[in-house]
């Protein structure tokens, strides 16, 4: 496919499948726009980049469709000088998103073959601003805490308590929560504590490591 005919069919997925069901924050969109995320996909589903489902990127885990990649960098609504942290790098696609709408991008990934792969694929791309880190995401990144967001991109039974406390008063954390049925939370944590806010009913990998050791 030519590069117009992707940058064609990058613009019919925001249109068709992110702003008309209701992610309306112009940052988000051109974002979306922008990132070529027939780069972050296997070439055997590279035909399939655009349609709003997730895909397989190898060991068994998943791109999450771009709607979901939409509405949960909405709901963290990161800022320009924001430094996040991204629990699950995967191919790199939700970090590249998050690349152009803030400073800085610390993402950990436990698997290492993903690891590696998108570490040399966000260089290889440009996202300067993006470090990927191997290893268990519960501890999260205690070093460049706190965070002004948090997006976990795989389903904890219930929030690492460290990644709790690596966010920064008034800073949000985006996560799924649960186990067979999983819910998209909306955390903020305020000088008196934590307030949650329930957003859809979603389906992601579990979250491995020492989130499921009780």
């Amino acid at each position: 496919m030519r590069i117009e005919d992707w940058a064609a069919a990058r613009q019919r997925m925001v249109e068709r499948q992110i702003l008309s069901r209701g992610v309306a924050d112009r940052r988000v969109l051109d974002a979306l726009s922008a990132v070529e995320r027939h780069r972050f996909v296997p070439v055997d589903v590279r035909d399939l980049a655009y349609t709003d489902q997730p895909l397989p990127i190898g060991d068994g885990q998943t791109i999450s469709q771009p709607y979901i990649v939409a509405l949960m960098t909405e709901l963290l609504d990161p800022q320009p000088g924001d430094t996040l942290l991204e629990i699950g790098t995967g191919s790199g696609y939700q970090a590249a998103v998050l690349s152009s709408l803030v400073a800085q991008v610390y993402s950990i990934e436990i698997l290492e073959p993903l690891a590696e792969e998108a570490r040399a694929r966000l260089e290889e791309l440009g996202y300067r601003n993006v470090t990927v880190r191997c290893a268990d995401g519960y501890r999260g990144w205690p070093e460049h805490a706190p965070f002004d967001g948090i997006v976990v991109t795989a389903a904890p039974p219930s929030v690492p308590q460290p990644l709790l406390e690596q966010l920064a008063v008034g800073g949000r954390m985006v996560v799924p929560v649960g186990d067979a049925f999983q819910e998209l939370q909306v955390i903020v944590r305020e000088d008196s504590g934590f307030t949650v806010r329930r957003s859809i009913a979603v389906r992601f990998v579990p979250m491995v490591g020492e989130a499921q050791q009780g």
